[in-house]
């Protein structure tokens, strides 16, 4: 499946107040769930995500599209389906119904 993972090299929002041993923060511990970078902050949790549905020429909405298209060899009709990937339109962003925790997020869920 895939494509889910992170594509930015660098800083991981999920990571401490640093990768690198800071000298100043030996003594302190950051309870915070991600810190990127001074005050930004990141979360653990999607809200939305890119949608694999697309609409084609109709407004039909559908992940694969197909046509039925007549085929003769030796004086016999056959039907074939043709799959159709010109003029389709991604269906773009969908908002989550509930938010889902990201796949780079560094936790072990399990039930005890």
């Amino acid at each position: 499946m895939g494509g889910s993972g992170s594509k930015v090299k660098g800083a991981w929002p999920f990571a401490g107040s640093g990768a690198g041993g800071d000298s100043g923060s030996e003594g302190q511990e950051d309870h915070s769930v991600a810190r990127l970078k001074g005050t930004r902050k990141a979360t653990p949790f999607i809200f939305t995500r890119r949608s694999s549905l697309y609409y084609d020429e109709d407004g039909d909405l559908a992940h694969e599209f197909y046509e039925e298209t007549v085929v003769t060899k030796n004086g016999r009709k056959r039907s074939k389906l043709k799959r159709i990937q010109k003029n389709l339109i991604p269906q773009g962003i969908v908002k989550l119904n509930h938010p889902r925790i990201h796949v780079d997020f560094p936790v072990i869920l399990f039930e005890v």
